[in-house]
């Protein structure tokens, strides 16, 4: 094998103008012909993926098993699968969007006819491809790849539990199949970590780091002021920034405000998020890659992998909590154009939502080691039916399993988890530092808003760039370069943004089917709900960019008569409510913190709308407070939660209204006792929901 081979194949990738870089040939000859390990820490755009397609490609040429690649998002399998056919490379990948075709693909690799196999890092816990399909990949593979290996730290800014398992398939392989693990996004401490977890950090690794300066980013901090004025300068420059871009919000709901906003307005975008269904994405992605839209409105689901060279714009409204987690997402701008422009339009309530998201980090030791007590280590049981018997919701929990796996106290088998009787040790000091990074990660964000030098030089230190050197600066930035946006918008294009986003009304959708393990809690409520409520509806979300801010500060302040901009929004929201039968009396709820606020707005609505007031459902002496997180809990507690109510008849629906919903078992609940008191139908209604 030569360079020249590389070369060739390499042409084949990336077209005939393409030339192999020094640090790319010496990854290269090292795992081929050496064998060895290595970790590759380079910018996005550098070409890690050329690497191990040409490795992979060489490896097969010498008759060496396939290369088994562990990629953590479709987009990025996607592109890499379209990418190994452009040089000949037979693919294929498994991942959630390809059930079907699982065991075509699994026979193709017992018969060696693929050479590179895709996967995402949670089907390496599959209990069928770890015991039927793993054992022979670790023996035969030529290479073992690990994208995105930062994915594998704790102090990433995107760690998955899934990809720890990946230390296990390292483990486990044959004598002399390298390993390569490639990420753009690491500074020192999470280099350091992910050697030590995939064993890719010993003497005889080769280590390439370069450097992270992105020279055709031009990056900016614009202050436009509220989510009204922000939202409103996107509306005013997106059809002035280059070509098709991203444009970065926090929040779900955030993300689909915006892209309604912009349609409305005549902007061809789309939101991309994670509850976007899969075949969507896809369709969506394409839709970007060929420009047929100027933007995707995404949150952190349309990050790493996504491939598009002339990509010509990123803004972020609102800033991540991370300046690993910026660079990154940034980083899919400008990779083959001269220029691209990077806006960030961070906002007061930023801060609030790093808060909520750091508040769902790992759970106690309390809560891990119930987990650990209902399993058995004779009878599987899934998440579903563990879920009821310990107090965490489902993807905490999911989370939870999933580090117990890889510590070795649990075990993923056919028909859920067991448990495996080893000791496990709750490493308390490691999250308390964990939260402290991130304490640190998020005040250095605030920083790199604030700082009055050289923006790539801030991110390119904050990720430890060996190529950065004292005073460095960019020449592009706005504090290099000079500020190229203005943050003042037309009064008159803020006040339309503004009442566009503060138009009150989002629908919520009943609860329909009772939590799954209900019995094991004393309560003979399964299947479907039949004696629920109809659809609600709430003025806004507490994430909304309109009625957001607003709400949290409502629900934030001491208890107090409802304002008059509250009731002339619920007036609005009832009013544009297509019901199917008018409501003839309104009811509130019970209320620890807001009795006050929710018997006003209920007193108010009926005045206005002519509704009989049926005053308010009572908390039962015997209540429990609810503290629980997962539904089987909420459930129980609010089982019995309020006095059997002596409503006098009333020709039509009740309107049953709460200060804020988040689960909506709240409202079931209470519908339920309201419904059993003798009323038709409830429609429930609350100031806000929590997202």
């Amino acid at each position: 094998m030569t360079r020249d081979d590389a070369q060739q194949i390499l042409e084949q990738l990336a077209g005939p103008q393409a030339v192999l870089r020094d640090d790319q040939w010496a990854a290269i000859e090292a795992l081929v012909v050496h064998r060895r390990r290595a970790l590759v820490v380079q910018r996005t755009g550098w070409g890690k993926s050329a690497v191990y397609f040409i490795a992979a490609k060489l490896l097969r040429a010498a008759g060496h098993g396939p290369t088994v690649i562990v990629s953590p998002l479709l987009a990025l399998m996607r592109n890499q699968v379209a990418a190994a056919d452009r040089a000949g490379v037979h693919a294929a990948t498994i991942n959630s969007s390809n059930v079907a075709d699982w065991d075509g693909i699994q026979d193709r690799v017992r018969r060696g006819e693929l050479d590179v196999l895709l996967v995402s890092p949670e089907r390496l816990n599959n209990p069928d491809f770890r015991d039927a399909v793993l054992p022979a990949l670790a023996h035969d593979a030529g290479l073992v790849v690990v994208d995105e290996a930062h994915c594998v730290s704790d102090w990433g800014h995107d760690f998955r539990p899934d990809y720890r398992r990946i230390r296990t398939l390292i483990g486990e392989l044959g004598a002399g199949i390298p390993v390569l693990a490639t990420t753009a996004t690491a500074n020192d401490r999470v280099v350091a970590d992910v050697a030590a977890q995939l064993g890719v950090g010993g003497g005889d690794t080769m280590v390439l780091r370069g450097g992270l300066d992105r020279e055709s980013l031009r990056l900016s901090v614009v202050r436009a002021g509220n989510p009204a004025q922000r939202a409103a300068w996107l509306a005013a420059h997106i059809d002035s920034l280059p070509g098709s871009g991203i444009v970065y919000t926090l929040t779900v709901a955030q993300a689909h405000d915006i892209a309604a906003l912009l349609r409305e307005q005549g902007h061809p975008v789309a939101a991309y998020t994670g509850s976007t269904e899969a075949a969507e994405r896809e369709q969506l992605e394409a839709d970007l890659l060929a420009n047929r839209v100027k933007a995707l409105i995404a949150t952190s689901a349309l990050g790493m992998g996504f491939d598009k060279p002339d990509l010509g714009f990123v803004v972020h409204l609102g800033a991540p909590s991370s300046p690993i987690a910026y660079y990154q997402q940034v980083g899919r701008a400008g990779r083959s154009t001269a220029s691209a422009e990077v806006i960030l339009l961070p906002g007061h309530e930023d801060q609030d939502v790093w808060r909520y998201f750091s508040s769902v980090a790992f759970p106690s030791e309390a809560m891990v080691r119930n987990v650990i007590r209902e399993l058995d280590p004779e009878r599987p049981q899934s998440t579903a039916a563990l879920e009821p018997l310990v107090d965490l919701n489902r993807t905490r929990l999911e989370m939870v399993l999933k580090v117990l796996d890889v510590d070795g106290a649990v075990r993923r088998v056919k028909g859920g988890w067991i448990g495996t009787g080893q000791e496990w040790t709750y490493d308390e000091q490691r999250y308390r530092t964990l939260d402290e990074a991130r304490k640190r990660e998020q005040q250095a964000m605030l920083d790199y808003q604030d700082t009055d030098g050289c923006r790539m030089a801030f991110l390119r230190r904050q990720l430890d760039d060996p190529d950065l050197t004292e005073g460095e600066r960019c020449g592009r930035c706005d504090n290099c370069a000079g500020s190229r946006y203005d943050g003042a918008v037309d009064a008159a294009a803020v006040a339309d943004t503004r009442s566009r986003l503060m138009r009150p009304g989002v629908e919520i959708t009943p609860r329909k089917q009772w939590p799954s393990g209900l019995a094991t809690l004393g309560l003979d409520l399964r299947g479907r709900i039949a004696d629920g409520p109809q659809p609600g509806r709430v003025i806004g979300r507490l994430t909304d960019l309109g009625w957001g801010a607003r709400l949290r500060r409502l629900l934030d302040e001491p208890d107090a008569e409802v304002p008059d901009d509250v009731v002339d929004a619920a007036v609005q929201v009832l009013a544009s409510w297509d019901w199917v039968v008018r409501p003839a009396a309104v009811l509130a709820m019970d209320s620890a913190t807001h009795p006050v606020l929710i018997g006003s707005l209920a007193r108010s609505l009926a005045r206005l709308g002519r509704l009989t007031d049926l005053g308010a459902l009572r908390y039962a002496p015997t209540r429990r407070p609810v503290t629980a997180a997962n539904s089987a809990y909420r459930v129980a507690a609010l089982h019995g939660a309020w006095e059997a109510p002596d409503l006098p008849a009333v020709p039509g629906p009740v309107l049953l209204v709460d200060d804020f919903t988040d689960s909506g078992w709240t409202l079931t609940m209470a519908s339920r006792v309201v419904r059993d008191a003798g009323v038709a139908d409830v429609l429930p209604f609350a100031i806000a929901a929590v997202s």
